[in-house]
């Protein structure tokens, strides 16, 4: 095993709330996590003047969002689409995390454009469309030494129609499926729950298959992290009972009207700033005036000051 692998490990850990074998610790958690998750989204938003000067309180406000809910929802007063780059870089500075995930459609610089592109590599996949994408996290096909610890989308140009975003923190998934039964939790934590087969373009693979964990525990910072998509295609869940029941409990539930699924639509300015929740996305119409533009940053860092111990006063 390499020294990157080290950072993550598939079996929760022995003293943290997301160990099957610990109920007391479990419930101390479940209580504190309930108590204190957000009841709205406006209970997410934080407004933040200048991007390149973050003050203390608006650093403070976003620490306090991400801490109880795993994300937050923020809004630049003064859009610059010119900056939109520099503005996610400057963000993520102050939030402390700097290794971006350059995936293999992102622009040069590591941050993705999400919009419609009409021909090309791009747009042979959905987030290059206008079509609804269905619930993830974001990176799931990645190998484990580089999952997405952390995720910010910013917001530079908004559709003419539709476009909304839904998330749920994934935390809760985990309480609430955990309570549900905990052999959802057993099954989603198995190393070989969730394979993603190997993406082929023109006969040629350009990523191997990928198999493992949903839920998964950073060795680091006893944090919770999940990779998952409910996507019907080009994905083989492990063949047993307990996983095809958890699975078809995770899609009822972010197909509910869960008071725990917030859903909002960006405007120019408005961003998520996550530890990678769960997300989707409506289908969505441009114009000629309004063409969505969403910057995407992932990141294999964990979002600075946020690790279990800072979340969770035990």
């Amino acid at each position: 095993m390499t020294a990157s692998m080290k950072t993550e490990t598939i079996q929760p850990q022995q003293s943290g709330p997301f160990n099957l074998n610990n109920d007391e610790i479990y419930k101390r958690w479940r209580d504190w996590k309930l108590e204190v998750h957000p009841k709205t989204k406006d209970d997410l938003v934080v407004e933040i003047a200048d991007p390149f000067n973050i003050t203390d309180a608006e650093y403070a406000a976003l620490l306090d969002r991400i801490r109880r809910a795993n994300m937050a929802l923020y809004v630049i007063r003064t859009v610059d689409a010119e900056k939109g780059k520099e503005q996610i870089r400057a963000v993520a500075r102050r939030i402390g995390i700097e290794r971006l995930d350059a995936n293999m459609l992102a622009d040069d610089d590591g941050i993705t454009p999400l919009t419609v592109i009409k021909a090309g590599r791009r747009s042979r996949y959905i987030p290059y469309t206008n079509q609804p994408i269905d619930w993830h996290t974001d990176g799931y096909y990645n190998t484990r030494d580089r999952q997405n610890r952390s995720l910010i989308l910013y917001c530079i140009q908004d559709s003419e129609t539709d476009g909304e975003n839904a998330v749920i923190d994934h935390e809760i998934a985990y309480l609430l499926m955990r309570d549900e039964n905990p052999d959802y939790i057993r099954a989603f934590i198995h190393p070989g729950c969730m394979t993603i087969p190997a993406n082929i373009e023109h006969g040629r693979e350009i990523r191997e298959a990928r198999t493992g964990p949903v839920f998964s525990v950073n060795a680091g910072d006893g944090t919770l992290h999940m990779r998952y998509t409910a996507r019907k295609h080009n994905i083989v869940w492990r063949d047993d009972p307990a996983t095809l029941e958890a699975v078809a409990f995770l899609e009822k539930l972010t197909r509910s009207n869960s008071s725990y699924i917030f859903r909002h639509r960006q405007a120019p300015g408005h961003g998520l700033i996550s530890t990678n929740v769960l997300h989707n996305r409506t289908g969505f119409e441009d114009s000629t005036a309004k063409k969505r533009l969403i910057y995407r940053a992932r990141y294999y860092d964990r979002i600075k000051n946020c690790t279990l111990s800072d979340m969770w006063p035990g």
